[in-house]
């Protein structure tokens, strides 16, 4: 019997090893409406480092979550989009940040109202 714990990990677990983090997601929603160049992504991003965005971008790239496409030209041009994989969790995520538009009022009070 092959008892890999690997397949007794439950989906939600796989999903937040893939996504998690703080930028992972807003990685996913500034490529999910077409490819970007890093810069793109950095001025879409308020906030992150250019360090921490390469880091990312390699991580969903090693989950098959993000394509890297560098064009042959001079200087180098590289793009970042959504696989087919990165398309589809897209998707999924979608009523999540319809979820957090329709509360953001009311998410916004408590986080205000817990602060003061």
């Amino acid at each position: 019997m092959s008892g890999d714990a690997d397949h007794d990990v439950c989906g939600m677990s796989m999903a937040i090893d893939v996504v998690g983090g703080k930028w992972k997601l807003h990685l996913m929603w500034a490529l999910s409406a077409s490819p970007q160049r890093f810069g793109e992504v950095r001025r879409l991003l308020t906030g992150v480092s250019e360090k921490v965005l390469s880091e990312n971008l390699r991580q969903l790239e090693a989950s098959g979550i993000v394509h890297r496409e560098i064009y042959p030209e001079i200087p180098p041009r590289v793009e970042y989009s959504l696989t087919p994989l990165g398309e589809e969790l897209a998707v999924a995520l979608k009523p999540l940040e319809d979820w957090g538009d329709k509360h953001r009022d009311e998410l916004l009070g408590k986080t205000l109202a817990s602060v003061v």
